[in-house]
């Protein structure tokens, strides 16, 4: 066997942190009653959450490449004492634990809330709806999406776009045709990692939007439901983690055939 060169204390810690990390998931898969789950996952609890927690992350991920995309190249295009501190305002959702999260949206577009009065009086109310649940997601996972373009932004492409405004290009043909292909496998790994933090959304959730089943009761919101809640179905709630599992196994194994197809 060939020498790697690593201390072997390296290789032991290393080995304890895959541990760590990968334990608890073989526990439940390995624990989870796999007769009883299709029945559990057939009711109509597990069914509407499912639905819900697809739907709701979907629209959450294209507000954030709407509204994301702009901003990154805002960003990539500022000066750096500027794009360092409107990098900082927008990265604050990363660092927010998800109760503060749920909190701020509730003191921006509650029924009391700075924008929400105004909203109350049209007649528009937010929280505890189906809407409130996107606006959620979308908080926390839009910073996901502006990092990972914004990164691809700062790869390269600065003297093609030069010289194409040079010939007479206007800004926008230059990112049509020079800068958005450039930044494509960038945005797709952000498009991964924005569905992911969506999908997993607990905190902010539950506090703006609710724990109702079938208007905003996502999958993390129904496992904590099935485990701890009145009629407690630990069936259902093991269930729902196994299909969590496997859907973030799945957007890791995406994650990295784009990472392939990068490289």
């Amino acid at each position: 066997m060939r020498r790697t060169g690593l201390p072997k204390w390296a290789l032991v810690v290393a080995l304890v942190s895959l541990s760590l990390v990968v334990g608890p998931v073989v526990a439940l898969l390995i624990g989870a009653d796999w007769r009883t789950i299709p029945t559990a996952l057939a009711s109509p609890v597990a069914r509407q959450a499912l639905v819900l927690t697809v739907t709701t992350s979907s629209l959450a991920t294209l507000a954030c490449v709407v509204t994301g995309v702009p901003t990154a190249l805002v960003l990539s295009r500022c000066p750096p004492r500027l794009a360092g501190l409107a990098r900082a305002i927008g990265l604050i959702p990363l660092v927010l634990p998800p109760m503060v999260s749920g909190l701020a949206l509730l003191s921006w577009l509650g029924r009391h809330g700075l924008a929400g009065q105004v909203l109350d009086t049209l007649g528009l109310r937010i929280p505890f709806t189906t809407v409130a649940v996107v606006i959620a997601q979308t908080f926390v996972a839009w910073p996901f999406l502006v990092v990972a373009v914004e990164a691809s932004l700062r790869v390269g492409g600065r003297e093609v776009e030069r010289v194409a405004a040079s010939l007479g290009a206007t800004p926008s043909r230059v990112f049509w045709t020079i800068t958005w292909p450039l930044i494509r496998p960038g945005l797709r790994g952000g498009v991964v990692l924005c569905f992911a933090r969506a999908v997993g959304e607990f905190g902010a959730t539950a506090l703006f939007a609710g724990n109702l089943p079938g208007r905003t009761q996502t999958m993390p919101l129904a496992i904590y439901a099935s485990f701890n809640g009145t009629g407690a179905d630990h069936n259902l709630a093991v269930g729902l983690a196994v299909i969590l599992v496997g859907l973030s196994v799945l957007l890791l194994a995406l994650s990295g055939s784009i990472t392939r197809s990068r490289a």
